[in-house]
């Protein structure tokens, strides 16, 4: 059986795509404003919120908590760190974090009025 961690842990981001994003990101090793020890598990956790449409407060304990992880969020979309990365990784789209809202809303037959 499958534990509860391994079926979120699942839509991390892999491997390459982290040796795509850790040389664009903040706080990285050799950068002055200090190292972060965690921008993995920040990047994970953002994405798991994202996949997932919960609130901040749902985020699960093993990607940090979740008032530190939204703050720093927030810090990022000031400094338009988020769109930057968009910005530099645009070159080469991976469609397979292509996300498409098909969403509808259906209309009542008595809503439509008759044209004559």
């Amino acid at each position: 059986m499958i534990s509860i961690s391994a079926a979120y842990r699942r839509y991390d981001i892999s491997d390459e795509v982290w040796t795509l994003l850790e040389p664009h990101l903040p706080g990285r090793e050799g950068v002055w404003c200090g190292k972060a020890r965690d921008n993995r598990q920040f990047i994970n956790a953002v994405f798991w919120i994202l996949r997932t449409g919960a609130p901040w407060r749902d985020l699960p304990p093993s990607y940090g908590d979740w008032k530190n992880t939204h703050r720093r969020f927030c810090r990022w979309r000031d400094r338009s760190i988020w769109e930057s990365l968009l910005e530099r990784l645009i070159d080469n789209p991976d469609y397979e974090w292509l996300m498409i809202d098909a969403s509808h809303i259906k209309v009542h037959p008595h809503c439509w009025r008759k044209r004559w």
